[in-house]
Parts: structure tokens; C-alpha cells; sequence
């Protein structure tokens, strides 16, 4: 592990990222939350299919 190299990179990196405007923020956290949603949903689902369908558990 060259780590003189890696720390260099590492800056590289550091500099190049900037932080999001406001707009691109709530674009993120928009499909974001949707996805947790979604997956929630699903979820919600499969408990209701798993408790509530006759010959279930």
C-alpha cells in the first residue's frame, strides 16, 4: 500500500467535490424518500399477503 500515493488521490478527490446546490439536494432526497417508500410498500404488502391469505401461517 503506497500511501503517500493514496493520500494524494484521496485530496484529488476532495478537491474536485463540491457541495450540491439546494436543488440538486431535493432532487436526491425526492427519489430517495421514494424509494424508501417503495420498498416499504412492498414490504407492507408481503406482511399483508402473509398474514390476511387463508392457509397462511
Amino acid at each position: 500500500m503506497k500511501v503517500p500515493r493514496d493520500i494524494s488521490s484521496y485530496t484529488r478527490v476532495l478537491k474536485l467535490a463540491s457541495t450540491p446546490s439546494w436543488q440538486e439536494f431535493w432532487q436526491v432526497a425526492k427519489i430517495a424518500g421514494g424509494g424508501i417508500l417503495l420498498v416499504g410498500l412492498i414490504g407492507f404488502l408481503i406482511f399483508m399477503f402473509m398474514n390476511f391469505v387463508p392457509g397462511g401461517p
